[in-house]
This record gives structure tokens, sequence and C-alpha cells, in this order.
């Protein structure tokens, strides 16, 4: 069997601002799974446009052909439940979707996402915003508004929105400084 030739992925830096305007909601329910967002079997890709082809394939099958640059998930309780997988936030980033907010993120989902640069939002009242609306987050307000109503989210720590900022954990741990007393050696 021939190996498969490797599709160097792009470079995705999100630079998501602190006030992210008229995203457009894909709307998902409670309990969407990793293998939900990107089937099992597509877990070879590790390139994020290929990858996107495939969201939501079996779940919500117009997703990958009808997603646009800047829009947004918006889910339920326990979004992105499944397995640690961080295909899914890469999936999602190669759609061009930036944000996803969701009453509540599996820990590993939630993590995966932050190191990949995509941005999870706690909303406790996610499930008030309706599939297809358009949202406004504004990050310093703690605030996201859906059809002139406004809805609390939960902050967004500034080093976490550094590494958003940065494209991800490796590319903000690559801006890091050494910290001398730690890399001294001792006599």
């Amino acid at each position: 069997m021939a190996a498969k030739k490797s599709v160097p992925a792009k470079k995705v830096v999100v630079n998501l601002p602190q006030a992210a305007q008229n995203m457009r909601v894909w709307k998902f329910g409670d309990d969407i799974d990793t293998d939900a967002i990107i089937p099992g079997r597509f877990l070879t890709i590790n390139n994020p446009d290929e990858l996107a082809k495939h969201a939501f394939e079996g779940t919500r099958d117009e997703f990958a052909k009808k997603v646009k640059e800047g829009d947004a998930i918006v889910g339920g309780r326990n979004f992105g439940c499944g397995s640690s997988r961080e295909h899914a936030p890469l999936a999602l980033l190669g759609a061009g979707v930036r944000v996803v907010v969701a009453r509540s993120f599996a820990r590993i989902f939630f993590r995966n996402s932050i190191n990949v640069g995509l941005l999870p939002v706690i909303c406790l009242q996610a499930d008030k915003i309706a599939d297809g609306s358009k949202i406004s987050l504004n990050i310093k307000k703690g605030s996201l508004e859906s059809d002139g109503k406004q809805f609390k989210i939960e902050p967004v720590p500034e080093f976490m929105q550094g590494i958003i900022d940065a494209g991800g954990l490796v590319e903000y741990a690559k801006g890091l400084k050494e910290v001398p007393v730690c890399t001294k050696s001792r006599q």
C-alpha cells in the first residue's frame, strides 16, 4: 500500500478581536460529541482545510458546504464530549469558525480548542440563541448580543485571549521569553 502524501497545513491565526460582530449561528444541542464534529474515519487527516470538508458529516451535512468564514457555533451543555481529539476544533477552524459558544464544554474539548486557537465561550443562556441568527460578542464587557437581547458570558482570562490571539498554544509559546532563573545551571 502506497503511503499517503502529506499536505502541509496552513497556519491558522485567529486574532479574534475583543468584539466580534455579526457572526452567523450554527445551532446544536446538548452532548455534541467529537465524533459528530469530525467522524473518526477522517482522523488520518491533519490539515484543517481538509478536515473542514467533513465537519459535522452525518450530523448536519449541509454545514461543510454552507459554513462561511466568521460563522459561529452555538451549542448546549457538554459540547465536545467524547474522545480527546484535537481534530474537532481544527476542523472548525478550517471551516472558518473562530468561536464556539455553549452552556458548557467537555473539559478536554475546551482545552484543545484553546490550544489550537479556537475560542470557547460559556454562555448559560446559549439555548435562547436561534439557529441562523447573528451574534455579536464583546469579550471585554462579558456579553453576547443576539436578536436585540443581551446575554452574559463568562469572562475570558487575558492569558487565554493571548493564546487565542497568537493562533494557539504552540504559537503563543514561541513568543515567550525564557526565564533565566529556570535555565541557569546551578553551581
